[in-house]
């Protein structure tokens, strides 16, 4: 994948681990929130996230360049240079089939990246970097 001419950010996140990673926690509402942030500077505003794919592999970013087979295919609306993408457990059990466990006291990453077409002002179209949720127990 190409660096694009406008860069994508993910902010607040709980740390990198090859990819941009924030958390969530089975014992709390199981939450999920990935904001995508653009430079202010850079002359273009997020009008929405087009599309959402959840893949099995940090490298499957095309995913979200097909009609099918989407986690998400609504648009969700920007907000000036940033957009957020919320989710949960359950729904994310309940659209990828793949239910989350956390055996004891260990804690896990979710089996699937989370990959998002993010369309600007201007009709350009950027796929934001991966994605992965930690969750803990």
């Amino acid at each position: 994948m190409n660096t694009p001419d406008i860069p994508v950010t993910v902010s607040g996140i709980y740390g990198m681990y090859t990819y941009p990673t924030v958390s969530t926690s089975l014992s709390g509402s199981g939450a999920i929130s990935i904001t995508l942030e653009i430079p202010k500077n850079c002359g273009r505003t997020i009008k929405e996230i087009t599309r959402v794919a959840a893949g099995t592999s940090g490298t499957n970013y095309k995913s979200v360049e097909v009609n099918t087979g989407l986690y998400n295919s609504a648009p969700i609306a920007g907000n000036g240079n940033s957009v957020v993408f919320t989710t949960s457990l359950a729904e994310y059990t309940r659209k990828t089939g793949v239910s989350v466990t956390v055996g004891g006291t260990a804690t896990s990453f979710l089996s699937r990246y989370f990959f998002f077409l993010i369309t600007l002002d201007n009709g350009q179209t950027i796929i934001a970097p991966a994605v992965r949720v930690y969750v803990a127990g």
